[in-house]
């Protein structure tokens, strides 16, 4: 008869022996790490597109939602769940949320104060820029289009709640939410007010708009305001009653 039965019915008892002590002796798995619950924590999602503590994505494409006003952060994450905004992956991940977890994650980054990195460089026309310039600051009354600090503030930061700041933004991102509402596929509450502006600019105008904006810089310490300097142009189904209030055209 060959050896090799009588080989394996030694060695495999030894090996199975020795494989028990190896196991003992090494004692239970480590447990792994506890996760830290907190909001920070759970955000993690959304800093996976949107860049670090929300600081903005690297394609140019996610924008910053650190430091916006939280009203502003809140309404866009309904709109995105309720679909008046469309993006699979944004609608998916907020569909199971409560009003109550989304104005906490809006929160969240509202709170954040951290520093904007200096405009991208970029090749503009003086001509680009000069239109841009006159859109954003006096609008065009021929085209019944008001200009973009009447609602954004006069420092292009924002008006807290609702209202969000236009600078420290790209180019990219600013040009596809202006296409966006022009073809109708983002929304807002009623009435969309950026709908009709949009709607009203010419293919160039929103070249020059988001060019401009796009080399700002972002003063230090510079934040959203806390009141209109004067009343708004127009009526804006996502800004509280109480900021429209007189002076209203539309």
């Amino acid at each position: 008869m060959p050896p090799f039965p009588r080989f394996r019915s030694v060695v495999r008892p030894v090996f199975s022996f020795l494989l028990i002590c190896s196991v003992t002796l090494a004692g239970p798995a480590p447990a792994a790490p506890p996760v830290e619950d907190s909001i920070a924590q759970r955000v993690l999602a959304c800093t996976g597109c949107h860049g670090a503590e929300g600081r903005a994505g690297a394609d140019g494409y996610y924008p910053r939602i650190a430091g916006k006003p939280a009203g502003y952060l809140y309404n866009q994450l309904v709109n995105f769940r309720d679909a008046r905004r469309h993006y699979p992956l944004m609608s998916e991940l907020l569909q199971p949320l409560s009003d109550d977890y989304l104005r906490e994650i809006a929160e969240h980054f509202a709170s954040l104060d951290l520093p904007y990195p200096a405009p991208a460089r970029a090749v503009n026309t003086p001509a680009t820029l000069t239109r841009g310039e006159q859109l954003v600051r006096r609008g065009d009354t021929q085209r019944d289009i008001p200009a973009c600090a009447r609602c954004h503030g006069d420092n292009l930061m924002g008006l807290t709640p609702s209202i969000p700041g236009l600078i420290g933004l790209p180019p990219d991102y600013l040009a596809a939410q202006l296409g966006g509402w022009q073809s109708g596929v983002r929304h807002a509450h009623a009435p969309d007010c950026m709908a009709g502006i949009a709607q009203r600019m010419a293919p160039d105008d929103i070249t020059a708009v988001t060019r401009w904006l796009a080399a700002q810089p972002v003063p230090a310490g510079a934040k959203a305001a806390d009141a209109p300097a004067r009343p708004l142009p127009m009526r804006c189904g996502g800004v509280p009653p109480a900021q429209q209030d007189g002076g209203l055209t539309q």
